[in-house]
């Protein structure tokens, strides 16, 4: 990586934990400016209730003016066809518009039904695993295609395509490829996207994408549906598969706390809470924009100011949990930021604990011997992504 493109501190890690520098300037400053990958200055929020201030003040703090990665490439109509869709991107009323398509689809209720097939998917996994010999790549064999699969299913996406989405969304969120490579991302994510929404439109199955075209195709344009099922597809399984993968690192560096996982059912949904809060693997929520002046812990923040929240600073923050830098899955860290808060409070929450509780005691119960196949070897960390995570895990059992 050159220079130009050193990690601004709220992207740097030292291995699992977020850098030092990080909680120093939580703990001194509460709120630091740092120049971003792209050149624009912002203010890094690094406290656990500053940043819930953030992301439950729309009004103050806008997702709909910040501007997305690669728009300046971009003309202004390509602009508007790229943003239609992206709940992450708009404030109310238009984000409650949009998002109030989606929610009957995510409740915890509705999720319960996709449980029996989640389970299935995940002994599929396992037997896949196994097949492949020890030593295996758990990313490959099990934390990417467990919610990869899950979220095909659920959208209506041929799973047969799930190495050329997982591509481009690497693409996506690696922040050191030239913005050029990551706009090309875009528009092939979105062409793709386009045709899956064109065909169901033409023939609106029962999957999600077939309820939207049927009971919303009134009010949502094509470009909303192609928005919102490209971002469905990317954080339904980035996120969760890259939990499944740094929180399997994670435990098997906790011997005793895995052991509990793997023995205790009563333990697992705490468990899962704390790795959430633990790993906080979504580096940064999207920049909010400020719509006046503000003043955050002592720090006047001028209108018009891009700000990020930092979920792995407000995670580990003292003032929010007693004795933060510990892993301790018996608390559950009910509180925690890793879905963020407030209007985009993450929709497929629900969904990714359904899966994360399901596959940890799972493939703890199946290789009960499951170990790191080099435990001197460095793991493969996504050290440059959004998405916080590892490339490969080699493990044997």
């Amino acid at each position: 990586m050159t220079k130009a493109m050193e990690l601004p501190i709220h992207i740097r890690r030292n291995g699992l934990n977020p850098v030092e520098e990080l909680a120093r300037a939580r703990e001194d400053e509460g709120v630091v400016l740092v120049e971003t990958p792209f050149g624009a200055p912002a203010y890094v929020i690094c406290r656990h209730e500053d940043v819930r201030q953030v992301l439950a003040d729309p009004a103050r703090f806008s997702s709909a003016r910040t501007p997305f990665p690669g728009a300046e490439q971009m003309s202004a109509d390509e602009r508007a066809k790229m943003q239609a869709g992206q709940l992450i991107g708009f404030d109310p009323p238009e984000h409650t518009r949009l998002r109030r398509t989606l929610t009957p689809e995510f409740t915890v209720r509705r999720m319960r039904r996709l449980e029996p097939r989640i389970v299935e998917i995940v002994q599929a996994a396992l037997d896949d695993l196994e097949r492949a010999g020890k030593p295996a790549d758990l990313v490959e064999h099990f934390a990417l295609p467990v919610p990869s699969l899950v979220i095909c299913e659920l959208l209506g996406v041929p799973h047969g395509d799930r190495a050329e989405f997982h591509e481009r969304s690497v693409r996506l969120l690696d922040i050191s490829l030239p913005m050029e490579q990551r706009v090309a991302a875009q528009r092939e994510d979105r062409a793709y996207m386009s045709e899956l929404v064109a065909r169901a439109q033409a023939d609106p199955g029962e999957d999600l994408l077939g309820m939207l075209v049927r009971e919303h195709g009134h009010d949502l344009s094509t470009d909303e549906l192609v928005g919102i099922a490209g971002l469905l597809l990317l954080a339904g399984h980035e996120t969760t598969s890259n939990m499944l993968g740094l929180g399997t690192l994670t435990l098997l560096r906790h011997p005793e706390q895995l052991a509990m996982i793997r023995e205790d059912p009563a333990q697992v949904e705490p468990a899962v809470e704390e790795l959430l809060r633990w790993m906080s693997i979504v580096q940064a929520l999207p920049p909010r924009t400020t719509t006046t002046d503000v003043k955050i812990a002592g720090h006047l923040i001028p209108e018009g100011s891009l700000v990020i929240c930092s979920l792995p600073a407000a995670n580990r923050d003292p003032a929010f949990i007693d004795d933060p830098e510990t892993l301790d899955i018996s608390r559950g860290a009910a509180g925690h930021a890793a879905f963020g808060h407030g209007v985009h409070h993450c929709l497929g929450a629900p969904l990714a604990r359904m899966e994360m509780r399901i596959a940890f005691p799972a493939l703890l119960r199946r290789f009960p011997g499951l170990a790191l196949a080099d435990p001197s070897e460095q793991p493969n960390f996504r050290a440059t992504s959004l998405v916080y995570g590892v490339h490969t895990l080699r493990v044997t059992w």
